[in-house]
């Protein structure tokens, strides 16, 4: 049976390989990701292993926080510079270099900020003589504040060479340097601008208060990384200084990396489900056209002795063909397309060091799942085929299974019922909303496949209505072949409806988001002028000259840093208390915001009632320079302050070390009476020398978020495409192989009289059809869906419901542009046939 199973593929080869297709690209996304992944994680793992070289580490010995600002790694406490002369004195140990380093702006030779194109971070680092990870490659060492030497790739991309003068801002100041040495490290550091600077320099500016978060250890020869880190702990070892290996160090950096990268993967690998699942339809209604079109040949291959299950077990080979062909090439694209990522990255400045990665476990993943699926999708045609009775299958007419339809039509109404009840569970408020939400968006989903047969034909009745009133009488022809089978039908339109519904819904959650946020900063700032930066940490020089300048009433910086709440990491804000009622206007819940120029805090409505707080309750917050006891004065209800506590400035910066805060925004308000034309003017001469700072109203602050949001919406857009395009070969292969069904009609209309171009312009119509019905179906589940987020999620900041309907139109003409491109070869094909050769077709 595997030698008729493979004799029927190379008999009707084309009917073959756009389901090989829908599975390469499915797989390509997996393998691809898979391979994208470990990629990264060798670059960050080359980072690691070639900058945290020392043989044992000084560190805090209390965690503050289990989330840094970066997002990466544990907050603990900084420990005194002193320490490392202590360390140096212990036996064994050759030298220690504190690890001082913080942020700082590059003026490129085009007068503008060097910034990497793809997030990495911008930071200064004190550069030692006898530092092993770094390597001098060209001129000297910086000495003094007036010199620094860039790292080989920063300085490529600044555009400056050794010799040349810049501007920097380092500690928020500015200041005029000379570029005198090149720096390399052993790995590239995927983009990372990196400036070297003098000991002294850094200390002043990086370590003010006489602290650094680590230091590295080098001992001398033959000491282990155990034993120094025995001879440090009984030497330096206290409640606030702890010693590890090095060797431990790397591996909690590998740990925290491989962390972050799992969400890219799992991200990723939801669109590669989506793909695949989308692909299934194609193989699934490629191999039910098949069985209907050969069920003749089954029946004789059961009239001769073939049992049922050897005839599924035909079919299966068959889809295990489709599957591993697909799989094999698709590992091939997947690889091919990590190194067009690769290419494109490094053209962001982003370099990935090492080659592509093609290891065992991603090639048996991606080949078991594309098998995998092209023999679940062939199952039930396939099981279909062994059931059919031979005498059945001999007959002309279509062979259909009513109470099989009747069932489907039962589970998908009951699926619906069930979803939309979770739905409305969910927008009326309980407990895990979210999750009742997304299973009950599942069931929908899930009916709506189910049910597609039953309202194909009133559906398209009402699709096809201008088609048959203006091109008669082809709209009707048309319209009575993409009804006749309404299974087909809605299998080949479920592909291209599961697409649009997944990019209708991200359409209304990004206008919906936008819209949100909108709200938020009209309702809430209420300052005349907003600063921020690109790098988003606004120097702290620049809050001082902002305040100083005629015409302005108050600047308030906005500081937030890691720290612990009640031993709860998390992140707060400092802010000062005269900054509520002038710079913003917040919702107080209880309380009163004015308690905090008395050291209370405020706390988020959400936090104070999943934790019980009130006003007059004790909370303690901890940062890098030790824990307080701080009181409850106000509870608020801020969408604008996500954090879930606010500290007044000077308690802060008390708990908070200078090098651990970022200003994350100055709210400006301005005297009254004053000319905000002007002041704006004179605002922006002030931040002009810091290249990276700009200055915004408070309509530019909302445009630039919801900016922010486009930009995620095309990445997504951009991964959803990937199903739309698959979703497009299902319909190109079902035209293909309902055009070889129908040869013998197509022969006889073309005998009575029917044109080339009017059996292009039939296939065109039923085409574009399919493509709309499911369009409009996908669109009306994925934006009904949609519109639910805003009540479910109202808390978290989602409040506003915006529909889209300029997109959602957009993708209704894509729909049919998409329906006339997928008939293109279909149209052709059918054209082309000779007349009396699709008569006689048996």
């Amino acid at each position: 049976m595997t030698r008729v199973a493979l004799r029927g593929i190379r008999s009707h080869l084309g009917r073959f390989l756009l389901s090989v297709l829908a599975v390469l690209l499915g797989v390509a996304f997996v393998a691809g990701t898979f391979a994208l992944r470990t990629m990264l994680s060798t670059t960050f793992s080359d980072i690691i292993a070639s900058s945290v070289v020392g043989d044992a580490y000084l560190r805090g010995a209390q965690e503050t926080s289990t989330t840094s600002p970066t997002g990466l790694g544990t907050e603990r406490n900084r420990i005194p510079l002193s320490v490392a002369d202590d360390a140096e004195r212990v036996e064994g140990v050759d030298r220690v270099l504190p690890d001082i380093t913080g942020p700082i702006v590059v003026v490129g030779s085009e007068g503008t900020a060097v910034i990497s194109g793809n997030g990495a971070p911008s930071f200064a680092m004190a550069m030692y003589d006898d530092d092993p990870s770094v390597e001098l490659v060209d001129g000297r060492a910086p000495q003094g504040p007036d010199e620094v030497a860039l790292e080989s790739s920063t300085l490529e991309a600044s555009g400056l060479a050794v010799g040349d003068r810049t501007t920097v801002v380092v500690g928020g100041a500015l200041a005029e340097v000379e570029v005198v040495g090149e720096a390399a490290f052993a790995a590239p550091l995927a983009g990372a601008v990196i400036v070297m600077l003098d000991v002294d320099t850094a200390t002043a500016a990086y370590a003010p208060d006489g602290t650094v978060a680590t230091m590295a250890v080098y001992g001398e020869e033959g000491t282990t990384q155990e034993g120094l880190v025995d001879a440090l702990s009984a030497a330096v070892g206290d409640d606030t200084v702890a010693a590890v290996t090095g060797e431990l160090l790397r591996e909690e950096s590998e740990e925290q990396v491989q962390s972050a990268l799992g969400f890219v993967s799992t991200f990723l690998l939801v669109f590669a489900a989506i793909s695949l699942f989308v692909g299934a339809f194609i193989i699934a209604n490629t191999f039910q056209m098949v069985v209907r079109q050969r069920q003749r040949e089954y029946a004789m291959l059961r009239a001769v002795g073939a049992s049922p299950l050897q005839v599924f077990s035909t079919i299966l080979v068959q889809a295990a063909v489709v599957g591993l062909l697909g799989s094999a090439l698709g590992v091939g694209a997947g690889v091919g397309l990590v190194a067009a990522l690769r290419g494109f990255f490094a053209t962001m400045g982003m370099e990935l060091s090492g080659r592509i990665p093609l290891d065992g476990f991603t090639v048996v993943v991606s080949v078991v799942t594309g098998t995998v699926v092209s023999l679940v999708a062939a199952a039930v045609p396939a099981r279909r085929a062994a059931l059919t009775p031979p005498v059945e299958a001999m007959r002309d007419e279509v062979v259909t299974h009513d109470r099989r339809s009747v069932v489907r039509a039962a589970a998908g109404a009951v699926l619906l019922v069930g979803g939309i009840a979770a739905v409305a569970l969910a927008v009326r408020g309980t407990e895990d909303a979210g999750t009742v939400l997304g299973l009950g968006a599942a069931s929908v989903v899930v009916s709506v496949l189910l049910l597609a047969p039953t309202v194909v034909p009133a559906a398209l009745g009402v699709l096809a209505a201008p088609a048959v009133a203006l091109v008669r009488p082809l709209g009707a022809l048309a319209r009575g072949n993409v009804t006749r089978v309404p299974r087909r039908t809605a299998s080949t339109a479920s592909a291209l409806m599961i697409g649009m519904a997944l990019v209708g819904a991200a359409s209304v959650l990004a206008a919906s988001t936008q819209a949100s946020t909108r709200v938020i900063v009209e309702n809430e700032s209420t300052s005349d002028l907003l600063v921020q930066s690109a790098t988003q940490a606004v120097p702290e020089e620049v809050v001082g000259a902002v305040a100083a300048l005629d015409g302005v009433d108050r600047a308030d910086p906005v500081r937030f840093a890691a720290l612990t709440v009640d031993g709860t990491s998390d992140f707060g804000l400092g802010l000062p208390a005269g900054a509520f009622g002038s710079a913003l206007d917040v919702e107080v819940v209880e309380g009163s915001t004015d308690r905090m120029a008395d050291g209370e805090v405020a706390v988020q409505r959400s936090r104070a009632e999943d934790e019980g707080w009130s006003v007059g309750d004790t909370v303690t917050v901890g940062a890098g320079l030790g824990e307080r006891e701080l009181t409850i004065g106000a509870v608020i209800d801020s969408r604008a302050l996500g954090a879930p506590v606010v500290l007044p400035e000077d308690v802060f910066t008390e708990l908070v070390p200078t090098t651990e805060a970022v200003i994350d925004t100055v709210f400006v308000v301005a005297v009254e009476g004053a000319d905000l034309d002007a002041l704006r003017d004179d605002v922006t001469d002030v931040v002009r020398p810091y290249v990276v700072v700009s200055v915004l109203d408070n309509e530019q602050f909302a445009d630039e978020l919801a900016d922010q949001v486009d930009q995620v919406l095309v990445i997504l857009y951009a991964l959803l495409g990937l199903s739309i395009v698959i979703a497009v070969l299902g319909i190109v292969n079902t035209l293909a192989l309902s055009i070889a069904e129908r040869t013998r009609e197509i022969g006889l209309l073309r005998a009575v009289g029917l044109g080339r171009l009017q059996l292009a312009t039939v296939v065109t119509i039923e085409s574009v059809l399919t493509a709309v019905f499911g369009t409009v179906l996908g669109l009306v589940v994925g934006t009904g869906l949609a519109a639910t987020l805003p009540q479910v999620f109202a808390d978290e900041g989602l409040t506003e419901l915006a529909v889209p309907w300029g997109q959602l139109g957009v993708l209704l003409g894509l729909a049919v542009v998409i329906g006339a491109v997928a008939a293109l070869w279909p149209a052709i094909r059918a054209a082309r046939m000779d007349v009396l050769d699709a008569v006689s077709y048996e």
